[in-house]
């Protein structure tokens, strides 16, 4: 399948809801897995900002590749995220559309420093 890198260079990222897990099936509850490293995958809504544009598109990343505490408005920063078309038809109708998918997804939020006791 086609792979489009997006660059993310001169974008603001921010998070626009907290990571999630993917369910492959959600009226069986089954959980959606990478097919490399079986690896559970999340998904996280980020606000894209650039060029006074803003969009919110859903990002994939496998768990292991979330760090730091993503929750709503962290800056942050996607490593390898690239777009992918994608078609199906499902009931006679056709459907199409963008996912999104990134290696890694990192806060750019340090963590609090705790002040040393007297």
């Amino acid at each position: 399948m086609r792979q489009i890198p997006v660059e993310t260079n001169g974008a603001t990222l921010m998070v626009a809801q907290p990571p999630q897990t993917k369910m492959k099936d959600k009226r069986n509850g089954v959980i959606a897995t990478d097919r490399d490293t079986g690896n559970t995958l999340m998904t996280l809504d980020v606000l894209f900002v650039m060029n006074g544009n803003a969009e919110v598109i859903t990002v994939t990343v496998a768990e292991p590749d979330i760090s730091g505490e993503l929750a709503m408005g962290t800056p942050l920063a996607l490593t390898g995220l690239v777009a992918v078309p994608w078609e199906n038809e499902f009931n006679g109708q056709k459907r199409h559309g963008i996912s999104f998918r990134a290696v890694a997804a990192t806060s750019l939020v340090q963590a609090s420093v705790q002040p040393e006791a007297a």
